[in-house]
């Protein structure tokens, strides 16, 4: 477990528990939900304050897909879920490579197996700046091959009475088992240029040209997200009942290697990206 510090801020990380972050707080003021105590024992990522996802965002269809001429069939690693989910980073540990004391860098090498065909190498480096956290994560191939490769961030956010704006050009609808159907344009009549609130909507599906711009606002601080350019995807989660809220930027659509709108990288290629949380 690490933990960095910076002016009032604190950052909790657990590398061994998938890179996961337990909680990211400014003057005691939680900015993350609180991890679930199940979080760190037994270890159960999803119940973190926010994890990488790698080497693929979201849902394959009942873990399978063909690429390159070559069948694959994954191993459904979440439960009864028909689908896999959220790549093989955050069920892995993580080593550190570099620590201080407001920053750490951490490395994931994958070697193939039934939960992903392809050799990669992952790296997430987290930094705390001036009211500010920021993350970059980077996929290296090192499969022998072009091989599929993704990146996204999943962060869990307390929902109060907080709002949710951002651009986007479209959004996937999904079926009953989740996996986008239709590609639908944002209506005319959906200003989705402007704050509603969350939960207005219970939402879990993933936008389409994203800016790499939003802001989640409460009565007391406005946080913005800033993705850069491989971020053109967002995945937005409002469940109903719950007592938080993602919003997730990912480098593809759901189910996007079935789709083939996957990033494709030439051995030895790095996918990159940085999300920046701004705090004010």
């Amino acid at each position: 477990m690490l933990t960095l510090r910076a002016d009032d801020m604190s950052l909790t990380l657990m590398p061994e528990q998938g890179a996961g972050i337990l909680g990211w707080t400014r003057g005691g003021i939680p900015l993350l939900r609180h991890a679930a105590p199940q979080a760190v024992v037994p270890g159960t990522v999803g119940e973190m304050a926010c994890f990488p996802l790698v080497p693929y965002s979201n849902r394959i269809a009942r873990g399978q897909f063909t690429f390159g001429g070559t069948s694959h069939h994954l191993a459904l690693n979440f439960g009864d879920h028909p689908n896999s989910i959220h790549g093989v980073g955050w069920q892995r540990a993580w080593q550190v490579i570099q620590v201080a004391p407001d920053a750490t860098t951490l490395s994931l090498d994958h070697a193939p197996d039934v939960n992903w065909p392809f050799a990669f190498t992952a790296e997430l480096q987290a930094y705390l700046m001036q009211a500010a956290l920021r993350i970059e994560l980077a996929i290296t191939n090192l499969h022998g091959a072009p091989a599929p490769a993704g990146l996204g961030l999943h962060p869990f956010f307390p929902r109060g009475t907080a709002t949710l704006q951002f651009r986007a050009d479209a959004v996937w609808q999904n079926g009953p088992d989740m996996i986008p159907t239709a590609r639908i344009a944002i209506p005319p009549d959906w200003d989705h240029a402007s704050p509603r609130a969350v939960g207005s909507a219970a939402l879990d599906n993933c936008f389409a040209g994203w800016t790499g711009t939003a802001t989640l606002a409460w009565p007391d601080r406005t946080l913005t997200l800033e993705a850069s350019e491989i971020f053109r995807h967002l995945v937005v989660y409002t469940p109903p009942g719950q007592d938080f809220f993602c919003v997730e930027p990912v480098s593809h659509m759901n189910d996007a290697i079935n789709h083939a709108t996957m990033h494709v990288l030439a051995p030895g290629e790095t996918l990159r990206g940085t999300v920046t949380f701004r705090l004010s």
